[in-house]
């Protein structure tokens, strides 16, 4: 430490004649003593003894020494003990900081009446577990926040006492709808209990209770806030007299055969309602329409997918007279007459040529192709426009012959027209013999 021992050696030198020197002070009328003349006397930079001024009018005793020189005894002061002293008051003061900051979002949270409810319901349950089950705050607190605000509360003098001024400042409203939610105690629900469930009692017998034991009530109650509490026990089957032995209970339990039989059937039938039909049987309308389009929808679909998957079905079945095989689509004739045209609105064919490509040229009704009974088949064209068979063409009204595998052309729709030969010699043979049969 001794290397760190600091002496001050005053000169007092200057003090030997204290007229030699005169003290300037500043010439306004009004002044502050200390400031005015300190600025004074800064202003006297060329005289070196303005500090040693300050120190003879701090320490008067000096001022009487000649010539002398005054050593002050060694003060010894080590940086360490510095550092270590400087530190402690910044770390108190942002302690105290903290704490405040911590205090003031935990009041911020927890309004006073929050803090009022808080305290009710102890002091009427003696639980927390009760109060955070049915006591309901300004906002959602979790059983761990209610448990260390009511320590807060105990054991904490800061926040106890803001808390305490704020409930103070509260209006005298806010006071009483906190009160009026105040929880029921043990004692208050037994002496509720007395009243039996099956008894039918007034607002008057509440209020009689009320007054026969204020000690044991709390203060906020009234016979209205007792009727409402015992008319939920009632509800719940709380009161006393609705404990029923479970094995009594058992007995009481009809079977399920009882029941039935208790049930009339005619009460099991609801009403019809006009309306209510009628808007099933519209509902019903639009389904059925819309399947009737799916399933119209499904050929073109599949004629689609063939052309995709490069499915080539066989030409003929057991059904199949002839085929008329385009570029994409194969349509079969199984009936002895159909008609070629353009589907539209109002208008059916069975063969519809827009399937095949552009048929915008092509007439709603077009032709008609038909078996006759001696296995020839002919086309009649009903359009505006020519029909070409083998580059022949069919004029409007007129019809030709068909035979196998001959192209016709419609519309610039080419489709080869094929003809099952085995069934159509099925079907000579037995009307053959129905001719003959007929003969006979």
């Amino acid at each position: 430490m001794s290397s760190y021992v600091r002496e001050r050696t005053i000169s007092c030198s200057s003090f030997t004649d204290p007229d030699s020197t005169r003290r300037r002070s500043s010439s306004r009328a009004i002044k502050r003593p200390k400031f005015d003349d300190e600025l004074v006397e800064s202003s006297l930079g060329s005289q070196s003894s303005a500090p040693f001024n300050k120190i003879r009018t701090r320490n008067p005793s000096l001022s009487t020494a000649s010539d002398c020189s005054v050593s002050l005894p060694p003060t010894p002061v080590a940086p360490t003990e510095v550092k270590k002293r400087l530190p402690t008051k910044s770390t108190k003061k942002t302690r105290k900081s903290r704490r405040s900051q911590s205090n003031m979002k935990d009041l911020g949270r927890w309004k006073p009446t929050d803090d009022l409810a808080l305290i009710l319901g102890v002091q009427q349950t003696c639980d927390l577990v009760a109060v955070y089950k049915g006591m309901k705050f300004s906002c959602k607190f979790t059983m761990g926040e209610i448990q260390e605000r009511w320590y807060a509360l105990l054991y904490d003098p800061t926040i106890s006492r803001v808390a305490q001024q704020a409930m103070k400042n509260l209006h005298h409203d806010q006071i009483q709808a906190v009160q009026a939610k105040a929880l029921y105690s043990k004692a208050e629900e037994e002496l509720l209990g007395t009243i039996s469930s099956t008894s039918n009692p007034t607002l008057q017998t509440f209020e009689n209770l009320l007054l026969e034991n204020p000690s044991i009530f709390y203060s906020a109650r009234t016979g209205k806030a007792l009727f409402t509490h015992w008319q939920l026990l009632k509800q719940y089957h709380l009161l006393p007299d609705q404990t029923v032995d479970p094995v009594s209970k058992l007995d009481d339990i009809t079977s399920f055969t009882d029941t039935e039989d208790q049930i009339q059937d005619s009460e099991l039938y609801e009403k019809s309602e006009e309306l209510l039909e009628h808007e099933l049987n519209i509902c019903s309308r639009g389904v059925k329409k819309e399947i009737k389009l799916v399933e119209e929808q499904v050929s073109r679909w599949q004629v689609v997918v063939d052309s995709v998957m490069g499915i080539s079905p066989q030409d003929f079945d057991n059904q199949t007279l002839a085929v008329l095989r385009g570029r994409l689509v194969r349509y079969l004739m199984r009936s002895k007459e159909i008609t070629l045209g353009r589907k539209a609105s109002g208008n059916n064919v069975d063969v519809d040529l827009s399937l095949e490509g552009p048929a915008w040229k092509v007439s709603r009704q077009q032709g008609i192709i038909s078996l006759r009974n001696n296995g020839d088949f002919h086309i009649a064209n009903e359009g505006k426009r020519p029909i070409f068979v083998d580059g022949v063409p069919v004029l409007a009204g007129s019809k030709t012959k068909l035979n196998n595998n001959a192209v016709i052309e419609i519309s610039s729709l080419r489709f080869i027209f094929l003809m099952n030969l085995e069934l159509i010699c099925n079907i000579k043979e037995q009307e053959a013999a129905k001719a003959a049969a007929a003969q006979t």
